[in-house]
């Protein structure tokens, strides 16, 4: 980072943290906590994770962990807390996305955010009100019974106001989520979101696993998101351990990643269209999307390439034609893309749906904290590609696709852009693929030392944090989902919508309900 000693006058210890992220680590008091996080959201940065740790067995008590972003990269801050009395300060006054994820670390940890928002949000009544799973003496086994709560959902008052409850079972295969619309006539006046139904324990199965058993947990986090989550974890793996990742591996990774963008963009594109009346682009995007996928199992060995990242580098390299096989594929593409696009953008039906649909303003978009596309398409210029400039990206020219109105139309125009912008860029990474080898072995792993990594996804930063036990086995492992940041959003966007239009606006957010649900 270039700022190595943030607020000088806070007395704070910074150390860089090891790996390619630009990243500060420090050790802080609650006061100190909430101070930097005060200047920090002053200063226009944000909040990128939150998480706890259960670190009593190591004499460390317990232990919450802070992640924000600023214009010089990345600061990592851990606030240490008696065993006795595990509370630190409410944050969400600062960053409002931290009120979930604070009520998710009570629920895993047992931490407590004084003066937050005390309602559980993964617990579900799944196990008892003082269990913990991610404390260190948490048995992994069948819990007894435990009575059915009743959640509080805020209530909206009024004459004409009435209540529509939507999931958490859903008629499609989307995962499950509730959604508590008050609304007069078909007028939406407020939505209340609950996730988490469907508790994976991810978190806690990591507990034990090597660094390398680990990436194949990692990349079944959010199926959508595999490329991305492999390789913010091998990442963080790689930090751990002083391993430096091969040349030609990450190229292959960034290759990766942007097709995994460009599959997920094409898909929302149809299913927008589809949602707007128009099942000609379901029909037509999913042909796209179809072909792109045959490819990657053509070269890859899988539609989804879950196990084609590793730590240390990746498990195999392009055959000889697979270049040659990627262009064609993307010139054939990109061909498509434009014709579809002008069919989308002078369909009056169309954009009758999109135009103004589902709105958030800039300037709610960052007092949000909101992340990735649907942030750059409510006018905010974020990238991690960009922004945090690791290899390979530091070597191409790119630049965010920014939208200023926040609507349905924005947050597709957003997709269409970002597709395009990723053919041209995988076009460059196969220019400039350098020759090296394809994995190196890990090094020594540091143990009680953090490793984090992370990159920009397909919906915006996916961030893996690891901790390592001094027999080398995964400690705590945290992934973090930029749906985290964005599903609060979408409570605002439908104000003022009518009903009938959730679907659309839903869709063109497209957040993850599995990374919420770890």
């Amino acid at each position: 980072m270039k700022r190595t000693m943030p607020f000088p006058d806070l007395a704070i210890a910074w150390h860089p943290l090891a790996g390619e992220l630009p990243a500060v680590h420090a050790i802080v008091s609650a006061t100190q906590l909430v101070l930097v996080c005060r200047r920090i959201r002053e200063e226009g940065g944000r909040l990128v994770s939150l998480w706890g740790e259960d670190r009593r067995t190591d004499g460390n008590g317990y232990r919450l962990c802070v992640m924000l972003q600023t214009s010089d990269g990345l600061l990592v801050m851990e606030q240490t807390m008696p065993s006795d009395q595990p509370a630190y300060p409410d944050l969400s006054r600062l960053f409002p996305s931290a009120a979930r994820l604070q009520r998710a670390v009570y629920d895993l940890v047992g931490l407590r955010a004084m003066g937050g928002d005390e309602r559980p949000w993964l617990r579900h009544s799944s196990w008892p009100a003082d269990a913990y799973p991610l404390r260190a003496e948490a048995m992994v086994s069948a819990t007894p019974e435990v009575p059915a709560e009743t959640y509080r959902f805020i209530q909206v008052a009024g004459e004409g106001v009435h209540e529509i409850a939507v999931g958490p079972v859903h008629a499609g295969t989307i995962e499950s989520g509730h959604f508590r619309f008050s609304v007069v006539g078909e007028k939406m006046l407020r939505l209340e979101e609950r996730l988490g139904y469907k508790h994976k324990g991810i978190e806690k199965r990591f507990e034990g696993m090597t660094l390398t058993e680990g990436v194949r947990l990692a990349a079944r986090v959010s199926g959508d998101s595999t490329i991305a989550y492999a390789w913010a974890y091998s990442m963080a793996a790689e930090a751990l351990t002083g391993t430096r990742t091969p040349a030609r591996a990450l190229t292959l990774r960034a290759l990766l990643l942007e097709r995994e963008r460009i599959a997920n963009h094409l898909g929302d594109l149809g299913a927008l269209g589809n949602d707007a009346g128009l099942a000609f682009g379901l029909t037509q995007f999913s042909r796209l999307k179809e072909d792109l996928l045959r490819v990657n199992a053509s070269l890859w060995g899988a539609r989804y390439p879950m196990d084609a990242i590793v730590p240390g580098g990746v498990r195999t390299d392009l055959s000889p034609d697979g270049p040659r096989q990627l262009l064609t594929s993307m010139a054939a593409l990109e061909h498509e893309l434009h014709v579809l696009r002008d069919i989308y953008d002078n369909h009056a039906g169309v954009q009758d749906r999109f135009m103004d649909a589902g709105c958030v303003t800039a300037e709610l978009a960052r007092r949000l904290g909101m992340v990735g596309l649907a942030a750059r398409a409510s006018g905010q210029t974020q990238d991690w590609r960009v922004d945090l400039a690791m290899p390979p990206y530091d070597g191409l020219t790119l630049e965010p696709a920014v939208h200023a109105h926040g609507d349905v139309a924005a947050r597709v125009a957003v997709r269409f852009d970002e597709t395009t912008a990723s053919l041209r860029v995988c076009r460059d990474l196969l220019a400039t693929m350098p020759q090296s080898t394809l994995c190196e072995p890990l090094g020594e792993v540091r143990a009680g030392a953090l490793g984090i990594g992370g990159v920009e996804g397909w919906r915006g930063p996916v961030v893996v944090a690891l901790r390592a036990n001094v027999n080398g086995s995964i400690a705590r492992c945290h992934p973090h989902d930029p749906s985290w940041h964005n599903w609060p959003a979408i409570e605002h966007a439908i104000i003022d919508n009518i009903v009938p239009d959730f679907p659309l606006i839903n869709k063109s957010f497209n957040l993850s309900y599995s990374g919420h649900d770890l």
